[in-house]
């Protein structure tokens, strides 16, 4: 079997769907050699950081493709970067299907990806997958722009083979736009091995942790604000803030404003094969989203046996059972109240941690993959 994949995000571009493209390409490239008879082999489709087409054998059997779109920040998307890899990965891919025969494509979010692999459906047939802010309503920054997109993201999904969706949360909010969409879920998935718990957890302190791009709709500024509030109570606390984006400065100002210029530490971009021993180094996992898919960062930190302070939205409800406490969004007040009552309890947040650890054993990248493989197997042969 050969798959066109479609991406616009992969590492170190982009976010959750740019780790999850690469760990699905790892599985797929490990099932094809290992268990699959017929074999997968795939041509990833993205972006890339240079100034010129990107080829290599990323995983046996696995090719990619990163097209230039003169990317100003790895973590940040400007619009003309969207259109740019639109307009190029069109014509790419068109010269991928002369040169090549496909058995299917999958594109990750309606646009860019989707709406190429629409425009080449006569060619190859497609499934589609949702990641959050291709769905109308998902993200606030683009409020404006969701009533042109929606009747252009219509007949994207009407087309696709199968639209998957990352969580119930967003699968709701995609049914809004279309309430007759067929849509399936299959989560995001999480490495237990390469992400595990520290030796001896429940250190004093506490380290406070929270990983994600520096933008609007992942609440940051909501954080800082509630660790200022319980930070003169723990002298020994700490806030440690992995990822970029546009709004890093204008945190790191909110920070000194509250005089936790000390106490917060703007880590900035983190190769992903050192986020383990940073989930390992904290003690609370906080994300205090406006709105989110199914967050890879908060199945990381369950795996690093973390206990979880986030908010009631989207794909997050369906990971926190009795292993964190869920607030709800833009409610500063419940947010300290959680993050202190978990930095005076040191008993809870172990135990908390340990079920998050159980929790994230219940997802795992093989078994993502093998859901996306017998998709593939189903669509390629009709």
């Amino acid at each position: 079997m050969r798959l066109l994949l479609i991406n616009y995000e992969y590492p170190p571009i982009g976010g959750g769907a740019a780790n999850a493209t690469e760990y699905l390409l790892r599985e797929f490239s490990r099932l094809g050699r290992e268990e699959l008879r017929e074999g997968i082999e795939v041509d990833l489709v993205t972006s890339s950081v240079g100034k010129h087409l990107k080829k290599e054998e990323i995983f046996p059997g696995i090719w990619y493709h990163g097209l230039p779109v003169g990317k100003r920040h790895l973590h940040f998307w400007r619009q003309s970067e969207v259109l740019r890899f639109l307009l190029r990965g069109y014509r790419y891919v068109k010269s991928l299907l002369a040169a090549k025969r496909f058995s299917l494509c999958h594109a990750f979010f309606g646009i860019p990806g989707g709406l190429i692999a629409y425009s080449v459906r006569s060619s190859v047939p497609y499934i589609l997958s949702l990641r959050g802010s291709d769905v109308p309503g998902f993200n606030v920054r683009f409020r404006l722009i969701y009533p042109a997109l929606a009747p252009i993201l219509r007949p994207v999904w009407k087309e696709a083979r199968r639209v998957i969706a990352n969580s119930q949360g967003l699968k709701e909010l995609a049914l809004k736009t279309n309430p007759t969409q067929p849509i399936q879920i299959i989560p995001n998935g999480v490495d237990t091995e390469e992400f595990h718990p520290a030796e001896t957890p429940g250190r004093d302190g506490p380290i406070f942790l929270t990983v994600s791009r520096l933008i609007q709709r992942k609440g940051l500024d909501l954080v800082i604000r509630g660790f200022a509030q319980i930070a003169p109570h723990l002298p020994k606390s700490k806030l440690i803030m992995v990822g970029e984006g546009n709004l890093r400065e204008e945190l790191e100002e909110l920070a000194f404003s509250l005089n936790l210029a000390g106490r917060t530490d703007f880590r900035g971009y983190v190769p992903h094969s050192e986020m383990p021993k940073v989930y390992r180094s904290a003690d609370i996992f906080v994300l205090a989203s406006r709105n989110e898919g199914m967050s890879n960062a908060i199945l990381e930190a369950m795996a690093s046996g973390l206990p979880i302070i986030t908010t009631a939205t989207g794909g997050i409800k369906e990971l926190i059972r009795d292993n964190g406490i869920v607030v709800p969004q833009e409610d500063v007040g419940t947010l300290v109240r959680a993050m202190g009552e978990l930095a005076g309890d040191k008993e809870k947040r172990v135990s908390l941690g340990k079920r998050s650890r159980e929790r994230a054993q219940e997802f795992s990248w093989s078994r993502v993959a093998r859901a996306y493989i017998e998709i593939y197997q189903a669509e390629s042969g009709k």
